[in-house]
């Protein structure tokens, strides 16, 4: 009789564990997934649509799931629904469609609006909540208006960038004007406008049409009274960073950092140890700052401690602070390490000057280099590539993708393949620690492979990753090497 009743609760509990996985497997999910068969279609049909670029492998992307699978699910009941879908870019078979987008990284969110006609990036957070707060904002309008204090205390938020368009008469061209700026920037700026400025928390009553940017920092808000839309976004642009922007772990503060990377003028970064050394930096580096601010250079100050990624993108190591870094406009780049608070105007004007010399990052050269696949890096790329007389493939990978880590065996095969012939060398690039040559590739994403033949022609390879298309590639297009100096010289002998 205890066996029958034990076989029952098992019946029972396999019953309940069979109904808990038909439950699980029906549950609806509410961001829709795309592929490049139905992306342009699906996008179309919608006046407001968010879309996730993400892949399978990165670890961003699966914390960014759950949150974004909440929000659509809480979003789906909005009135009208907020409709949140995904796209694996990292899909051979997506990828071309994704590239139209300028992807950067993964996850990337985009907001696309009148079917795809107007494409944004998302700034909002990355939990639920956020995602919510931020996405309803979005399909209001993009300038709502303020006619009470009740109002302006419920909209601006006052530890954060706002812009108020203040109107006695809220017509003619220059409000329109002020409208097409808020709806171009709406994703990222808040704006809404006003009649009467004596409602808004800073600044005096004026007369006549003006921009106001409210902010945190500095002066606290800057009056602008020219109504040209690519004058009003620069004018926000410029206003909307600190002379100095702070680079720690203040969250806060994050906002006013993208700001500042994502802005045009050359950058000067300065990193020291807050705890120690930051009294010493803070009033001299700000001087230098106003010194140049309108002259082509923007200023940020970090804190070692929250510059870790930093030092990383520049192969730099913390013990070198305090440091500053210039990222020109050019792409090139000027270090100097150890730097005492007194030498940086100095420096500075040096840069001006055009008196540095830039600064290359690079990996160290490898003591030994006796894998099928050769390593080259920054330092050894003319040698090892461009001056080898060789027909050289390479490969630019990040340590990262998964897509190299899926090539790295096959390249092995193709190396090789080729290890008996001195004429073809096969190598990889970690593109993530090494400086590339401006001008010479176009690495988009990874991996990316170049062709350089014995005679120095550089083609990109944009063929299958297999073993068989990649030998195939390179036996046609391969040339003799090309004979050194010396070996010209010795063959010149032979012949008398």
């Amino acid at each position: 009789m205890r066996r029958r009743g034990m076989r029952s609760i098992l019946v029972i509990v396999a019953a309940f564990l069979l109904v808990a996985c038909v439950a699980a497997e029906g549950e609806k999910e509410y961001v829709l997934t795309l592929d490049h068969s139905n992306l342009t279609e699906t996008v179309a049909k919608h006046n407001f649509i968010v879309l996730e670029f993400y892949a399978p492998w990165c670890g961003h992307c699966k914390s960014l799931a759950p949150e974004y699978e909440k929000a659509a699910a809480e979003l789906s009941s909005h009135d009208p629904p907020i409709v949140l879908a995904k796209y694996d870019a990292s899909d051979d078979a997506n990828r071309a469609l994704a590239a139209q987008y300028e992807l950067q990284g993964f996850p990337t969110i985009k907001i696309l609006r009148d079917g795809g006609k107007n494409v944004q990036d998302y700034n909002g957070p990355r939990e639920a909540d956020g995602i919510v707060a931020y996405l309803k904002k979005q399909v209001g309008p993009a300038s709502p208006e303020i006619k009470s204090k009740e109002d302006a205390a419920n909209l601006i938020d006052e530890k954060k960038i706002f812009v108020v368009g203040i109107f006695p008469e809220p017509s003619g061209e220059k409000f329109e004007n002020y409208l097409t700026l808020a709806e171009k920037l709406r994703a990222e700026t808040n704006f809404a406008h006003t009649v009467d400025a004596k409602l808004l928390p800073r600044g005096g009553p004026v007369d006549k049409p003006t921009l106001r940017l409210l902010k945190p920092f500095d002066e606290l808000f800057v009056d602008f009274e020219d109504f040209q839309v690519d004058a009003m976004e620069k004018f926000i642009a410029e206003a909307s960073i600190p002379v100095v922007t702070v680079f720690d772990n203040d969250p806060n503060n994050h906002e006013y950092v993208n700001k500042f990377f994502d802005g045009t003028n050359s950058k000067a970064l300065l990193f020291v140890n807050f705890s120690t050394e930051l009294e010493a930096f803070k009033s001299k580096y700000n001087d230098v700052a106003k010194l140049y601010k309108g002259d082509g250079v923007s200023f940020l100050l970090g804190d070692v401690e929250a510059g870790e990624g930093a030092f990383e993108y520049f192969g730099l190591k913390p013990e070198q602070a305090p440091l500053i870094v210039i990222m020109g406009t050019d792409d090139q780049k000027f270090l100097k390490d150890h730097v005492e608070p007194d030498a940086i105007a100095a420096w500075l004007k040096d840069y001006k000057d055009g008196k540095l010399k830039p600064y290359v990052k690079s990996q160290p050269i490898p003591e030994t280099n006796d894998e099928p696949v050769k390593v080259v890096v920054r330092d050894t790329l003319q040698d090892m590539v461009f001056n080898s007389g060789k027909n050289v493939l390479l490969e630019f990978y990040a340590p990262w993708c998964g897509h190299c880590k899926k090539l790295a065996p096959i390249l092995d095969e193709v190396a090789v393949s080729f290890e008996s012939d001195p004429d073809v060398l096969i190598a990889k690039l970690d593109a993530t620690m090494n400086d590339l040559p401006k001008g010479q590739f176009d690495v988009q994403g990874f991996p990316t492979m170049y062709f350089k033949s014995a005679s120095g022609n550089l083609s990109q390879y944009d063929g299958d990753r297999t073993k068989e298309a990649i030998i195939e590639f390179i036996e046609k297009n391969r040339d003799k090497p090309v004979q050194s100096d010396s070996a010209k010289t010795d063959s010149a002998k032979d012949e008398l």
